[in-house]
């Protein structure tokens, strides 16, 4: 008898970042008010769900997102270090288009290799570590269902690695927005299918900066 699973990576909600800086791993940057809505919302969408298992991402933005989940279904919330934000050099620093660190020659070195990249953590280890904590999520709730909360770069790289694709593209194309649900059905252990769905939707028209969410 074939066992069917589904693990939905969500997207953490809007984060307060009045510098608008990429804060990455950087500690203390929680969700914005909306983002404390989004989470909710993101909540309300699993509630009819069989969910058994939440795990989240050690950063703060990650945990609160999750929290609304977990308190709904009783459940306490799991911590996997793979789920955390890619690591990056500009972390820290603005990094919008014309402002910011991008604009000082000294760095521009670093942007030297867009494939691997030269910039942050190589997307084959995002990809490996993703991966591994999307499996051990299938495990923890086999039969059933689970949230796995982490960051817009990892579950990007993430899908593209399951659905084969290469792992270097442009971030103004990733289907990953604010509190949204890339979800991975299996049978057994394979992967059968992967779906998305923005249940935020509403309240990401309302977030001025959700077009260029930093470190998300």
């Amino acid at each position: 008898m074939t066992t069917k699973t589904i693990v939905h990576v969500l997207r953490h909600g809007e984060v307060h970042n009045p510098e608008k800086v990429l804060y990455g791993r950087l500690p203390g940057y929680r969700l914005s008010e909306l983002g404390v809505q989004m989470a909710k919302a993101a909540a309300q969408a699993v509630a009819e769900k069989d969910i058994t298992y939440v795990v989240a991402s050690p950063l703060e933005r990650a945990q609160q997102t999750a929290s609304p989940i977990a308190d709904q279904f009783g459940l306490s919330i799991a911590v996997d270090e793979r789920l955390i934000e890619s690591g990056n050099f500009f972390e820290g620093k603005r990094v919008g288009a014309g402002d910011g660190a991008l604009r000082d020659p000294r760095n521009w070195w670093v942007l030297r290799d867009p494939v691997t990249p030269s910039w942050g953590e190589p997307y084959t280890a995002i990809a490996s570590r993703m991966f591994a904590a999307l499996m051990a999520a299938r495990e923890a709730a086999e039969g059933h269902q689970a949230v796995c909360v982490s960051h817009q770069l990892p579950i990007w790289t993430l899908r593209r690695h399951v659905e084969r694709k290469r792992l270097w593209h442009d971030p103004r194309k990733r289907e990953c927005n604010l509190a949204s649900y890339t979800s991975f059905h299996f049978e057994d252990t394979k992967i059968v299918g992967v779906s998305y769905t923005e249940p935020a939707a509403h309240l990401v028209a309302m977030s001025p900066t959700a077009r260029d969410a930093k470190g998300a």
